[in-house]
């Protein structure tokens, strides 16, 4: 049923995710009624600002969460807070949308991109949960469904993540090494297991049997569920590099018809992408450009002429914004045009 404003909850308010989370909602205008901040213990009593009035950071327990249920609960926390909270929270009658990688391969939640699978809202309606997918899988299937009249056959992923995407600490790390190795001091390493000022690291997240990483097997089975495309031949390659905000990505597709350069350029633009790509003027999608929009960005699209009926572009996405936050929020706006509220 639709209502005019919603109540919401934010749970890991003070975290760069919840964070931009409230900023995305103030920027979109969500009609926010009423909203509560969850945090953890050390954050409790904080005053954070939301459209021109404070609100108090309130500590996440059972009670906190399950009394006075919000209509949107937004969870910008770790895997095992939400798999605790998220079903309680749901239980209460909120509608859940967790940020999270514990949901995203249950086979009864539905993993959305609005642009992408908005039909699969309607597998929420039991349990009440959505899944956030993650945030290099977001701009990279965006990008795949512009272009899946062709035909998808096989996708090659690199990715480019900025440390962001590793949290607060991580963003405190880069600087410290970086001021360090100025100041010909110390580098201290806890973040990451090497040095990333100044390098690049391929992995992220741990490793597992088959030899590549947690990130680099939930690019590819998200993409295979978010594209219902179970068998999609598709590969990845997760490297951290020293910036702050903002993925790249390195996609190259081969399809089973032929696509050319212009008219990929036209089925992006088409699709809401922001087509940078002009050569002559050294125009294409930068990280630091992207910071603070809600778009994915694509440039470099070219054809690649080593495999039959192949694509090479670049894509670039802020992390924070469209690669969770703008995401949960655009999830939270469906719901709402769906009447699938509280």
């Amino acid at each position: 049923m639709k209502k005019n404003k919603y109540s919401v909850s934010i749970v890991g308010a003070t975290g760069l995710v919840g964070g931009e989370m409230l900023r995305v909602l103030e920027s979109r205008n969500f009609p926010v009624s009423d909203l509560r901040l969850f945090a953890s213990e050390n954050s409790v009593g904080e005053r954070i600002e939301f459209c021109g009035q404070e609100y108090k950071v309130q500590v996440l327990n059972e009670k906190n969460i399950q009394t006075s249920p919000s209509n949107f609960v937004l969870f910008a926390t770790s895997a095992e807070l939400s798999a605790k909270f998220v079903p309680l929270a749901a239980k209460a009658g909120s509608i859940c949308i967790d940020n999270s990688s514990h949901f995203r391969m249950d086979p009864k939640t539905p993993l959305i991109v609005p642009e992408v699978n908005p039909d699969k809202l309607e597998m929420a309606a039991d349990s009440r949960i959505i899944a956030n997918p993650n945030c290099s899988t977001i701009q990279l299937v965006v990008c795949l469904k512009a272009l899946s009249r062709y035909g998808l056959k096989r996708v090659v992923v690199s990715t480019y993540q900025s440390v962001s995407g590793a949290g607060a600490d991580a963003l405190d790390e880069l600087q410290s090494q970086i001021s360090s190795l100025f100041s010909h001091g110390e580098v201290k390493k806890k973040v990451f297991p090497h040095q990333i000022a100044f390098n690049c690291i391929p992995h992220i997240d741990s490793f597992t049997a088959n030899g590549f990483t947690k990130e680099e097997m939930k690019m590819i089975n998200e993409s295979r569920k978010i594209l219902d495309l179970p068998t999609l031949r598709i590969t990845s390659t997760a490297v951290r590099v020293p910036t702050l905000i903002s993925h790249a990505e390195s996609v190259n597709v081969e399809f089973a018809e032929r696509v050319t350069a212009e008219q990929a350029k036209k089925l992006f633009s088409d699709f809401g992408i922001i087509v940078l790509d002009d050569p002559s003027k050294n125009l294409y999608p930068l990280g630091f450009e992207a910071t603070g929009r809600d778009e994915v960005f694509v440039g470099r699209i070219r054809i690649d002429e080593s495999v039959e009926n192949g694509l090479h572009f670049w894509a670039v996405a802020d992390n924070l914004r469209k690669g969770a936050a703008t995401n949960a929020v655009q999830i939270a706006e469906l719901c709402v045009e769906e009447g699938f509220t509280q």
